[in-house]
């Protein structure tokens, strides 16, 4: 399974409790889409306050759609120096192993 995660990044001037508010923003306009029980279940998101960075996982319908509503909102917020953006793939493999006795 691939996950598509994006981590976006704020440099020092950017306050992280603005950053935070506009998460918070995205998350209840991708849930006036989608249903609060469906963000719940499809919109992985992370805020790392001691590295200045949040993290959402885009790999659903409603990932996306919450990554496109954060990005457009900090990038009328901060502007396009605000920010940094960078697509992460992770590639994991969720198959059983197999145990052997």
């Amino acid at each position: 399974m691939t996950k598509e995660l994006y981590r976006y990044s704020f440099p020092p001037h950017v306050p992280l409790e603005e950053v935070e508010a506009t998460l918070l923003l995205a998350i209840w306009g991708t849930e006036s889409l989608h249903g609060e029980a469906q963000v719940r279940l499809d919109a992985a998101h992370l805020l790392d306050r001691d590295r200045r960075a949040c993290v959402i996982d885009a790999g659903t319908p409603v990932g996306r759609d919450c990554n496109r509503l954060f990005v457009g909102f900090i990038r009328r917020e901060f502007g396009a120096d605000g920010f940094r953006v960078e697509r992460v793939t992770d590639k994991t493999n969720h198959q059983p192993e197999e145990v052997h006795a």
